[in-house]
């Protein structure tokens, strides 16, 4: 009698390579012409990172550069969080977080998108920030897991295949 195979849906960021990637836009900030004197800068305080310029395009610039070696790194852009540039003072900033685990509506999405798009024996369930798949047929699962390759709202792995 065989049993079900399964897999688990996550969603992790390696907090090593985000680290690296902020160290090197903080450092092409420091060095670029184009952000001299203006007060530009990055940093990482616990959960939030900030970064600051005297002005919006600049700051939106900083964005550019941090999303580039986010990029450059592997590292989904799905995963950062950012706001919108606001004045404080006299200078602009953007907040932006990393976001791993999956939201409970977003879960619930592709809980819907499974139950209506993918092979016939194929269940899933929502335990807490990831997602169970299972079925008896393994390439029910393959066929699945290339169905979630294309959803857009959150930046999806597949782990302990078995």
């Amino acid at each position: 009698m065989a049993s079900d195979s399964t897999f688990d849906v996550v969603s992790k960021v390696d907090s090593q390579e985000v680290s690296n990637a902020l160290n090197q836009a903080q450092k092409e900030i420091v060095q670029r012409y184009d952000f001299k004197g203006i007060g530009a800068e990055i940093d990482f305080s616990g959960e939030k990172i900030l970064m600051k310029a005297n002005s919006e395009e600049r700051v939106k610039a900083v964005l550019d550069v941090f999303q580039s070696k986010l990029v450059k790194r592997n590292i989904s852009l799905k995963s950062l969080d950012a706001g919108e540039p606001f004045p404080s003072g006299k200078e602009y900033r953007i907040e932006a977080s990393i976001v791993e685990g999956i939201a409970q509506d977003v879960a619930k999405k592709i809980n819907k998108l499974i139950r209506d798009e993918a092979p016939k024996g194929v269940k899933s369930t929502i335990q807490g920030d990831e997602l169970r798949v299972s079925s008896k047929s393994r390439d029910d699962l393959q066929t699945t897991m290339a169905l979630l390759r294309g959803f857009d709202e959150a930046d999806l792995q597949f782990v302990n295949f078995r």
